[in-house]
């Protein structure tokens, strides 16, 4: 938790900083008196789909675990998983990463054969993600060069997963090099792990359950939207909106995607949303960024304290 904390900090610093920025270009004084307008109900049901959310995803996780022929109690397995979420937006996008040392510490599972999990997490992320912006590609005019980045990464990666070749000649490649030779036997098992979660059945099961993970947030989105008093937008409008800019944030590697998420929702929601005004736009994108990424922060930290205090609780009781 020492080591932790200081990135969490900087992460929410960072959070802080853009949301300042985005609030005095939105004129602060109308981004307030828009929330003023704004029922707060609206903001708890959008809490519930994020809930939401975040159950089938942890539904996923605990799947992919199956797949590898890991045994890890439902409870414990839920604790690592949303800890995950606790460092969300901090520098180097290690949140996920914390779960495969998660359950190092506390089931002596290698690293190397969990982390693939994360790989495989996000990579169905993405393809559920650019499904969902599917619903408005071609009925929004909009630049869509960053959904065909999307679509070309995730082509290429299951070019390289599926096509064993060319996976052998990645790692023999990677076993030369100075900084990687000594890690050869662990990339090996990694990709040897990585291909077997991306097999057809598991790779279909998994972007189903992140088509319907993620149209819970987008509906949340909607949601939000819909809570500001004037101001409405389509399920279709949103749900392009909410999918394609969560991929711009992945896909710019910030953490979080702070800032070009929130940029890319405001725009958008002004130009497709009625009585969406820059300052409602603002407001109603801080809400549902509030709802979403910093509800998962929330609740990541929360479950961190609790694994941290139950491992060390379980570890002192034997001596």
């Amino acid at each position: 938790m020492k080591n932790l904390l200081p990135r969490i900090i900087l992460g929410v610093a960072a959070g802080v900083a853009v949301y300042v920025g985005f609030s005095i270009w939105a004129d602060a004084r109308r981004v307030g008196e828009a929330l003023a307008t704004f029922h707060w109900s609206a903001a708890l049901a959008a809490l519930g789909l994020a809930a939401a959310n975040y159950a089938v995803r942890f539904g996923r996780w605990h799947y992919y675990l199956r797949v590898l022929g890991l045994t890890v109690p439902a409870g414990e397995s839920l604790l690592v998983f949303l800890s995950g979420f606790s460092l969300t937006v901090s520098p180097g996008k290690l949140g996920e990463a914390v779960k495969a040392l998660l359950l190092r510490e506390r089931r002596q599972i290698p690293a190397a054969r969990t982390a693939p999990i994360v790989i495989a997490e996000r990579f169905t992320d993405l393809v559920g993600l650019l499904l969902l912006a599917g619903v408005g590609v071609f009925t929004f005019d909009v630049d869509r060069r960053f959904l065909i980045v999307g679509a070309v990464l995730i082509g290429a990666g299951l070019a390289v997963v599926s096509f064993q070749p060319l996976a052998e000649i990645a790692l023999r490649v990677a076993g030369r090099l100075p900084g990687l030779r000594g890690l050869a036997p662990k990339l090996r098992e990694f990709y040897q792990t990585t291909a077997e979660l991306l097999r057809f059945a598991p790779l279909l099961a998994a972007v189903l359950l992140s088509v319907i993970s993620w149209f819970f947030e987008c509906l949340a989105f909607w949601l939000v939207v819909h809570g500001f008093a004037g101001a409405a937008i389509g399920l279709q409008a949103a749900t392009f909106i909410y999918a394609a800019m969560t991929i711009a944030g992945a896909l710019s590697f910030l953490p979080g995607g702070l800032g070009v998420t929130e940029a890319g929702m405001l725009t958008l929601l002004g130009q497709f949303g009625t009585g969406t005004g820059r300052s409602v736009a603002a407001a109603a994108t801080f809400v549902t960024r509030l709802c979403t990424l910093w509800f998962a922060v929330a609740v990541g930290l929360g479950a961190l304290v609790l694994f941290s205090r139950k491992t060390r609780v379980e570890v002192a009781l034997p001596t």
